[in-house]
């Protein structure tokens, strides 16, 4: 029943992030979104990722989208107006992809390696410190960048 609550949820806040006119509006949806999905991971029994998903995403990039948003005032109304007409592909494209993730869901097998020794976090460190240390370094760079050229549009020369 959780689980078909979060799945409603997503898919509602997903179609309207994509075809609400408002920008904000459209962010605070992405927001409930990010949620469900957090919600998801929480109901699949995986905490870490739920966390993650919970300080990441909406800690800190939903909170720098809606910085970006509230103090650029660039966005000029043409540009919604295209993208308020784009809206319909993208609907159509999220349509398609919720149709070709259910197919695949019954031919994608469980890992193997899931038993009583397995530590999904353990596993996860190891990883990005070791063979994913390089994009790890990357996004980190690349959020940074995001910071910056956020702050450089919201100041007043």
């Amino acid at each position: 029943m959780i689980f078909y609550f979060l799945a409603v949820t997503l898919i509602l806040s997903a179609i309207l992030v994509v075809t609400l006119k408002n920008i904000f509006h459209c962010a605070l949806f992405l927001i409930v979104a990010i949620l469900a999905i957090a919600g998801l991971y929480f109901h699949l029994q995986a905490p870490f990722l739920g966390v993650v998903q919970l300080i990441i995403y909406i800690g800190a990039i939903m909170v720098l989208i809606l910085f970006a948003i509230m103090l650029t005032s660039r966005i000029s109304d043409r540009l919604l107006q295209t993208a308020s007409r784009q809206s319909i592909p993208a609907l159509l494209a999220v349509i398609v992809f919720i149709l070709l993730a259910l197919k695949s869901l019954d031919k994608t097998p469980l890992p193997a390696h899931i038993g009583k020794n397995f530590d999904p976090i353990l596993d996860l460190g190891r990883a990005l410190m070791t063979a994913y240390v390089l994009p790890f370094e990357v996004v980190s760079l690349l959020l940074l960048v995001a910071l910056v050229g956020a702050i450089a549009l919201a100041r007043k020369d």
